[in-house]
């Protein structure tokens, strides 16, 4: 009978075996920190007490203990600690509190999915029912039942939701929920770093909304926000809410040694370094530590991934483990089964779990000893995340990165002092976004009327009612504007995408029950979700069966296959006004208004790993317009003596080098941004790369591009030069420019649209994890 090794013995085994060893890339350990308590506040009710000493809790982490005492004295505050550090007491504690002091207190929970909020319930019904009082808290969604909604509203001392069912199911019907609104005393924001971009940006809206409704009804909430660990947490929450914030980041919450390795597969094909499988490499990990009982969770990009993996590991070791020792956690379980699966966790019954980011977010699911991810997760704040869900508080932990042959992947798996050294990214919003900003005085002026003077939150809207007034929208009887129409607009907006006419995705796999499971703006849908597109949704993956433009509706039926699509757009971008302009001896740099006409043409199969083009076909679609905001790179042209041929293979690979790189520094999905590059630019005649938001009026992220140019080339020009590749390969400039000097010319270009760097500024870019590196900050 095979002996089995402990955790310590494999980690050993993994750094002296060659089979592993020589792909190792780095290996960082984090040493174990002590727990740092103090005793329960002499304010805190007995009862409270009691329950969390039934619980095994003598007392409170440094970090629970000043939220407590921030939220009594009734300041707003975003609690910033790592996964499980038990930030759900940072807001239970005074919630509780307040209730036992006056039981007409209410509390407001919002969570960004369904669930984590049915996981935040259970451990709030554990804590009521060990104090053994009448507190009563709900959850309140698409889901909850109508016979209890009226119960809900009248009884419900904590309601729990999640942004768009406050957006449309409750706000609007606001008269129905006045013993909330007039007694609300807590409004609780938790895993703030979700809530960035378009969704953010529209999630801060709704808050103003609610805010208003509260002060119309007399009460004036406190927040409290928790977060995984950002670059700027005070200002995301400070700018969601329009509230002053006290940051606590004094984390008490012990942990166990944690060995955390950078792991690159071996390259299989030097031309185009493409690397071994990342899934087959993160196999083979896992097989070592599931044969020897070591709990271990496997994180995956897709639900493809995960069913692979899935069934891999379990083919592989339910003769050793059983057949439910490995199991899968995504998107499109029922709730039943995630708790059946959380519960085997956290009891030991389950010793493997392949997932997708579903558990992630602060779902409980017991500290487990190993975690694999099958490449990186697209952010430094979601690869902590994940990693964190390794290490027991007092034991030890491995977590391994596994690359793939993506060119982000490679960056991070070969730069470990980037990942280390440099804070978690900063989220970023722009509430004022016009398009977001005109949809919610909508939806406001349909609540309540607004008057004369009136601000929304901190943005002036004078200009916007008289648009909408103009436009026989809302209607203005002396000095109050009112809603005029008989729908009401919430049910129209959409909290995820900023564009105002989307495209309803509706799965007919098991048609005619078919069912509407998303929705995207129609700039966006011309490129996924044509038809024969590939589209992923919660990991799953559906392929287009037909577009209807002009209903705007996808239908679409779930496969299972090994590609992906990429589509070719046709764009004629001109410049409307330019804000912000720099200017140097070589090249020069702007910020603005930019118009983009574009036309999908034609869509390609790319397989997985491979990244082979395995088929294409044509897009029939009209041309949209989209208004929005860019960065603009350009070079004096007179630099290179160049054709234009070769500046236009040149710019294709420098522009496919950015398009992997600013979503690294701007911390935003790669679908949110895009880079376009133009030979002779109309505004200026030079050649020019334009990185632009991707939803109408732009949500900040070209701009903060533009600030911070300077670094984000130098590391993109690095990038390209590192990667082991003749002559570009999908992990540097990709496969678009082919001919043989566009590496060569594509750093050449890289490195000229930096140079008109002074040398102070040049050196922070060339090192970006210098503390006097403003953007980069610890």
């Amino acid at each position: 009978m095979k002996v089995r090794k402990n955790l310590q013995e494999l980690i050993t085994d993994l750094k002296h075996n060659e089979d592993y060893s020589d792909n190792i890339v780095h290996w960082h350990t984090i040493e174990p920190i002590e727990a740092s308590s103090v005793p329960f506040p002499e304010k805190m009710d007995k009862k409270i007490r009691q329950a969390l000493e039934k619980r095994g809790i003598p007392g409170l982490y440094t970090h629970q203990a000043t939220a407590f005492e921030a939220a009594i004295q009734e300041k707003s505050l975003v609690a910033v600690t790592p996964t499980a550090s038990g930030k759900t007491l940072c807001y239970n504690l005074p919630v509780l509190q307040s209730i036992l002091e006056n039981e007409k207190t209410r509390a407001l929970y919002i969570f960004p999915t369904k669930a984590l909020s049915y996981d935040q319930k259970s451990e709030l019904h554990e804590m009521i029912e060990e104090m053994e009082v009448e507190i009563n808290s709900y959850t309140y969604d698409g889901d909850t039942p109508s016979a209890i909604r009226q119960k809900i509203r009248k009884a419900g001392h904590i309601v729990i939701t999640n942004p768009d069912m406050l957006h449309s199911g409750i706000l609007p019907h606001h008269t129905k929920w006045v013993s909330l609104f007039e007694n609300l005393k807590y409004v609780i924001i938790d895993e703030l770093h979700i809530y960035r971009g378009v969704f953010g940006s529209h999630t801060a809206n709704v808050i103003r909304r609610l805010k208003r409704i509260c002060h119309f009804y007399g009460s004036d909430p406190i927040f409290i926000c928790t977060s995984a660990t950002i670059a700027n947490p005070k200002q995301l929450a400070e700018q969601l809410t329009e509230q002053d914030m006290v940051l606590i980041d004094n984390n008490g919450a012990p942990s166990g040694k944690k060995h955390f390795v950078f792991y690159n597969p071996p390259v299989v094909n030097k031309p185009l370094n493409i690397r071994r499988s990342a899934v087959l490499e993160a196999r083979s990990l896992a097989m070592e530590f599931l044969r020897n009982k070591i709990q271990t969770i496997v994180f995956a990009r897709s639900r493809v991934r995960v069913e692979l993996l899935l069934t891999y590991l379990q083919g592989l070791v339910a003769g050793q483990l059983g057949p439910k020792a490995i199991r899968g956690y995504r998107g499109g379980y029922l709730p039943k089964q995630r708790r059946e699966i959380e519960k085997g966790l956290r009891n030991g019954s389950i010793y493997g779990v392949v997932s997708t980011n579903a558990l992630e977010l602060g779902v409980d699911i017991g500290q487990l000893q190993v975690c694999i991810m099958t490449g990186y997760p697209g952010s430094i704040a979601s690869a902590w995340q994940q990693a964190g869900r390794a290490g027991r508080r007092n034991g030890e932990a491995l977590i391994i990165m596994v690359g793939s042959s993506s060119a982000l992947d490679q960056y991070i798996v070969q730069h470990p002092e980037y990942f280390f050294s440099r804070s978690p990214e900063t989220a970023r919003i722009n509430p004022d976004n016009l398009v977001i900003l005109v949809d919610h005085i909508k939806c406001a002026a349909y609540e309540l009327p607004f008057a004369k003077g009136d601000t929304f939150g901190r943005a002036e809207i004078t200009e916007v009612l008289e648009f909408l007034t103009e436009e026989r929208v809302i209607h203005q009887n002396g000095d109050k504007w009112y809603w005029m129409n008989d729908a009401f607009p919430a049910h129209n907006i959409s909290l995820r995408s900023a564009s105002q006419e989307n495209v309803v995705i509706i799965d007919q796999t098991e048609a005619p029950r078919n069912l509407v499971i998303g929705e995207m703006d129609t700039f966006s849908a011309m490129t996924l979700l044509h038809d024969e597109a590939i589209y992923l949704h919660q990991g799953i993956q559906y392929q287009v069966e037909r577009l209807d433009w002009e209903e705007k509706k996808a239908y679409v039926r779930e496969v299972n296959v090994d590609y992906y699509t990429d589509a070719n757009l046709a764009v004629q971008l001109s410049v409307l006004e330019v804000d912000k302009h720099k200017s140097y001896s070589t090249n020069e740099a702007a910020y603005g208004d930019v118009s983009v006409r574009a036309m999908a043409t034609i869509f390609k199969k790319i397989k997985f790993e491979s990244h082979e083009n395995i088929g294409s076909g044509p897009i029939t679609l009209p041309e949209v317009e989209l208004h929005t905001s860019s960065a603009m790179l350009s070079i004096h042209p007179d630099i290179l003596n160049w054709d234009d041929n070769r500046m236009e293979q040149g710019l294709i690979g420098a522009s496919h080098a950015l398009n992997y790189m600013v979503p690294l520094f701007v911390m935003c999905d790669p679908n949110d941004i895009h880079v376009y590059p133009q030979v002779k630019a109309a505004h200026n005649e030079k050649p020019t790369i334009f990185i632009y938001d991707s939803y109408p009026g732009g949500i900040g992220l070209s701009e903060k591009v533009y600030d911070h140019v300077e670094t984000i080339l130098t590391e993109t020009q690095n990038m390209v030069e590192r990667c082991q590749c003749e002559s570009g390969c999908p992990s540097c400039i990709g496969t678009d420019a082919v001919s043989e000097t566009a590496k060569h010319d594509a750093i050449q270009l890289l490195n000229l649209f930096a140079t008109g760097l002074s040398q102070d500024t040049k050196a922070a870019a060339t090192h970006p994890f210098q503390e006097n590196d403003s953007f980069l900050r610890m």
